[in-house]
């Protein structure tokens, strides 16, 4: 990562943040109405100036100050799309620095596709549609959504999550492919979790849930990256900083993150992680995971989890900053 733009876009920033030595992130956990299902629940991360007291619960030891006042205006918003059985805890060390860089963050536990109930998990295009009702939401109804930048909107993915953010932002999927995809390589995650559930991964009957808000989309290690029509990523506005596992034992090269950059315009800001797997993208694992959730921590011997996620979300902030930067007084 060049350190130039990096500077440059943290500057940039800074106009719409209040002087301060250092930001702290605060946190809170809401409920947001969603018409076609029960409430999402959402985790908030957000700049504050008040001191942090501990972590969020089954956040690992990073404080947060929970329920400390808003600090800022004009704050930009980045929702966050979870993996396949995930929550909205799963990033929750990129959110915080996201926060701490003035960023309003929130991400949501998907209905249907969660680690407590994964029964609507190939019902694909929920999943947008979600996080279009949680952007509606948190510029409309949230509690300091006066104090954000409707014009600042971005969007962060990870796996399924990486999948959503890109059919959000305008990328549409063509679910047929999957299953000549399977037919050629039954034994690919994705095949092995269409055989188990009884929601088939078919096309949604209306167009794909777009959400043309979104102005800057991070999509790691997105699943189902050959089901995306190249014209409709080729088409994309928003700016893109694509992530790639290079030793992704759940999506194999070449057949999601690569399709997807194969289709981008040639400016996506792309990287390859050597020697990652997929669940590297995940928080650092701490004593607990490693001893309850053993495959989410599985990473190679040589690489450093922690070291990489230093990397990674300090280049994640940049780019949002950079591609969400202040264009009005």
């Amino acid at each position: 990562m060049r350190l130039a733009p990096t500077l440059f876009a943290l500057a940039l920033l800074s106009f719409a943040l209040p002087a301060a030595a250092q930001l702290n992130a605060g946190f809170e956990v809401i409920r947001v109405p969603d018409p076609q299902g029960v409430p999402i629940e959402v985790g908030v991360w957000y700049p504050t100036d008040a001191p942090t007291t501990a972590p969020a619960r089954g956040m690992g030891n990073i404080p947060v100050a929970q329920g400390a006042p808003l600090a800022g205006q004009k704050l930009p918003l980045v929702v966050m799309s979870h993996g396949n059985g995930g929550w909205f805890g799963g990033h929750y060390d990129t959110a915080i620095t996201l926060a701490k860089a003035g960023f309003v963050v929130a991400a949501l536990t998907h209905t249907g596709d969660n680690y407590k109930d994964q029964s609507l998990a190939l019902d694909l295009a929920n999943r947008p549609r979600q996080l279009h009702v949680l952007i509606d939401h948190m510029l409309a109804d949230w509690s300091g959504h006066e104090r954000l930048d409707a014009s600042r909107v971005g969007a962060f993915g990870f796996s399924s999550g990486g999948f959503t953010v890109l059919a959000a932002a305008g990328g549409e999927p063509d679910l047929r492919r999957i299953e000549t995809q399977c037919a050629a390589h039954p034994g690919h995650y994705e095949c092995q979790m269409a055989k188990r559930s009884p929601v088939r991964p078919d096309a949604p009957t209306a167009p794909w849930p777009r959400d043309p808000r979104i102005r800057a989309v991070v999509s790691a290690a997105p699943a189902l990256g050959y089901t995306f029509k190249a014209e409709s990523l080729q088409a994309l506005k928003a700016p893109v900083q694509l992530w790639r596992a290079a030793d992704d034992e759940i999506l194999p090269d070449p057949f999601h993150a690569s399709a997807v950059k194969a289709a981008l315009p040639a400016s996506v800001d792309y990287r390859v992680v050597p020697k990652a797997r997929h669940f590297d993208f995940l928080t650092p694992c701490d004593d607990y995971a490693r001893k309850n959730l053993a495959m989410l921590c599985n990473s190679d011997p040589d690489f450093d989890r922690a070291a990489f996620h230093h990397t990674f979300n300090t280049a994640v902030a940049a780019f949002f900053t950079a591609s969400l930067a202040l264009t009005h007084p």
